[in-house]
């Protein structure tokens, strides 16, 4: 009877991924709160804003049920997702390794990407591992401790871009496409051929990947695509055109969010819905989404390059001086580029038994123009990210549960 009850308990908190968000709390949460948002508020576009922020409550099994509220929330209306694409490419890379079923093959061998194609570089050494040597396990925790792009593309390389957008679409992810690498130019052909890639047990040849090709485009119907006055192009010229992301990534906050809330609480999904990961895929992404970078020993972060609230954006909006709350954790990945700062956040008190999701993008481009390095990040968008956070935050405080909430789960020791 006791496993009935909690497997109709389960039923019940998927039933909530289904219902429509509540579309009037936050925003009259931001207009209570007018000396924080006025100026976004006020903004012919609003900044491009879109909000989902999704409570947590548990029952007396700790099962969580989720209620979800938004603010401008369309996954037609596009904004470029910048890094937040690493998440879900992490994911999927765990995802293939266990399910190649190759001998003494794991996260920690050591893997070597070979170039076969213009533009590919290769990588036969890693200074920031232990060992010295590239492995998936150590660009994941590099992808999650400060977002490194390098580590995101072989990834990107090793799953293959067929492979990811397979992936998306049987995790219903359907608005969501990843057709490329970062900070690199990457497009076209380059896009779609990944590099041949061998990994090693020791000097031992344990498995190779041979290089890949997809030819599927993945064609979505999106507003705001076109953007802006004009760009700076690659031979640093101003052309006076918008900017088109037509060809980019997309990710838009629903499905940020739903890849988190998988992650996190695997138990509310149907068994064919949950990731393929083992326990210590769980705990490896666990531990290092939530870890500062100045934590860490390997990879080693050091400031002044590198602080605290270096990849947190909501409730710390990225502040070099933060001051950090030793009872809070955010389990999260953030994005910015083209003016666009996004995080995708949980953000846990274990001391006074606090969780919930909060997943936020904002853009600020005030002369049009793009690819000119020329954004307002420090003054409007992660102002914006760190008061969003904190306001959510303190309404959660004060917000009476049924029952506490048991977290240990996601308490380590950094």
């Amino acid at each position: 009877m006791k496993r009935l009850l909690i497997l109709f308990a389960l039923f019940i908190s998927m039933s909530a991924f289904s219902q429509k968000t509540d579309t009037v709390f936050l925003k009259n949460l931001l207009l209570a709160h007018s000396e924080m948002f006025e100026g976004i508020l006020k903004h012919p576009t609003q900044n491009e804003v879109q909000i989902l922020y999704t409570r947590i409550d548990r029952d007396e099994h700790n099962i969580p049920h989720f209620t979800s509220y938004s603010y401008r929330l369309n996954p037609h209306h596009y904004f470029y997702p910048a890094s937040t694409i690493k998440l879900p490419t992490a994911i999927f890379a765990l995802e293939k390794l266990n399910e190649l079923h190759v001998k003494r093959l794991t996260k920690k061998s050591t893997m070597l990407t070979d170039s076969g194609f213009t533009k590919q570089t290769k990588v036969t050494a890693d200074s920031t591992a232990r060992n010295g040597k590239p492995s998936i396990e150590q660009y994941i925790k590099k992808i999650l401790l400060v977002s490194d792009n390098d580590a995101y593309n072989r990834l990107y390389e090793f799953v293959g871009r067929a492979e990811i957008n397979t992936k998306l679409k049987k995790y219903q992810l359907t608005n969501t496409r990843i057709v490329g690498r970062l900070a690199v130019g990457d497009g076209g052909d380059n896009a779609r051929t990944t590099n041949p890639i061998r990994f090693y047990k020791g000097k031992k040849l344990v498995y190779t990947a041979s290089a890949q090709y997809d030819k599927a485009d993945y064609p979505m119907d999106l507003e705001n695509t076109m953007q802006g006055k004009g760009y700076i192009d690659n031979n640093g010229q101003l052309v006076m055109q918008p900017f088109n992301f037509n060809d980019k990534n997309a990710y838009p906050l629903a499905d940020q969010q739903m890849v988190l809330k998988r992650l996190l609480f695997p138990e509310a999904f149907p068994k064919d819905q949950q990731y393929n990961l083992t326990p210590a895929d769980y705990q490896l992404i666990y531990h290092y989404m939530s870890m500062y970078p100045t934590e860490s020993k390997w990879p080693a972060y050091k400031q002044p390059g590198y602080y605290p609230a270096y990849c947190k954006f909501l409730y710390y909006g990225a502040e070099k001086d933060a001051t950090i709350n030793p009872n809070i954790r955010i389990f999260n990945k953030v994005g910015d580029s083209y003016g666009y700062d996004i995080d995708n956040a949980y953000i846990v008190d274990f001391d006074n038994k606090v969780e919930f999701m909060l997943s936020a993008v904002i853009q600020s481009n005030e002369d049009g123009i793009y690819n000119d390095d020329k954004y307002e990040y420090e003054t409007i968008c992660l102002p914006f990210l760190k008061n969003l956070g904190h306001v959510i935050y303190l309404d959660e405080l004060n917000r009476p549960k049924k029952f506490q909430p048991n977290l240990s789960k996601f308490k380590f020791n950094y």
